[in-house]
Formats: structure tokens, C-alpha cells, sequence
């Protein structure tokens, strides 16, 4: 895996509550898991993941992110029938978790497969790779404030010649 492979993960990542996430459903497909399999072990090691490395989300949270990010429709059928799955047979029966970069790794650690601890690297780049972007675009936006203001007050100079 490369730059392309990173790129690939960056457009599973989203940015919610202000940090930047992956669903379960995408950490357990990078990782080669079922999503049920990366929730149970997340719920066996519940402290392992503190709310700033793994959350649920909210019903209203998750109906924003698939309308602004048009989330595959078998993610969506997987909550749409949950109510019509009997218990063993597959669908998603609860909201999905995210996890942040740190979640993400923990996750590998718990999980123990060896694509699990490979793809781990990946994502943790693809993060990385997101959060210097986020501060590069940040630092443009305070450039171009700063010019704004210098062009203002040669505008208001001009004008008062």
C-alpha cells in the first residue's frame, strides 16, 4: 500500500464534534473483520476506549453525515431493517461507533489479525496526512486575513489621498 491506498482510507474518514472519525462498519472492513466481531471486542475492553477515541453516534448525528456524505446504501438498509433482523442473522442493530485516530489504533491492538496490525499503519497515516492538510489550509486562511486587512488599509489610505 502507498499514497493511493492512504487516500483511499482519507475518503473513509469525517470530521465530527470537531475531530476526525471512521465508522465501525469501514474500520472493520480496513481491518478484515465483521462489524459485529470490532464492536464486541470494543465492548469487552470498554476502557480501553474513552470518549475521545471511540463514541456512538447520535440518531440526528448519523442522519446529518449520510446526507452529506451519501453513505452506501447497504449502511443505511442495515438500520432501516434492524427492527425486521432477527437476532443472529446480521444488520446493524445499533447506531454506528466512530473511532479517532487513537481509537483506530487501539482497536488494531485488540484485534489481533495481522491485517488488522498492517492496515493500522495506514490509517494512522491517513489521519496524520489529514490533520497536517488541516493545519496547512488553517494557516492559508490566517495569510490570506492578514492581506485582506493590509489591502483594507491601503484601500482607506488610497481613498483618504
Amino acid at each position: 500500500m502507498d499514497n493511493e491506498a492512504v487516500e483511499l482510507i482519507q475518503d473513509q474518514i469525517f470530521s465530527i464534534r470537531g475531530q476526525q472519525v471512521i465508522l465501525d462498519s469501514e474500520l472493520a472492513s480496513l481491518y478484515g473483520v465483521e462489524t459485529g466481531a470490532l464492536n464486541q471486542a470494543i465492548s469487552r475492553n470498554k476502557d480501553r476506549f474513552p470518549t475521545d477515541f471511540c463514541f456512538q453516534l447520535s440518531k440526528s448525528v448519523w442522519a446529518d453525515l449520510k446526507c452529506q456524505v451519501g453513505i452506501a446504501s447497504e449502511i443505511e438498509a442495515d438500520l432501516k431493517s434492524q427492527n425486521v433482523i432477527s437476532s443472529g442473522h446480521g444488520g446493524r442493530r445499533s447506531l454506528p461507533r466512530v473511532f479517532t485516530e487513537h481509537g483506530a489504533l487501539m482497536a488494531s491492538t485488540i484485534l489481533r489479525s495481522k491485517q488488522a496490525i498492517a492496515m493500522s499503519v495506514f490509517i494512522i497515516r491517513a489521519f496524520v496526512q489529514m490533520r497536517e492538510e488541516l493545519a496547512d489550509n488553517q494557516e492559508i486562511l490566517k495569510r490570506l486575513a492578514e492581506i485582506d486587512n493590509t489591502l483594507l488599509t491601503h484601500d482607506s489610505a488610497l481613498r483618504d489621498v
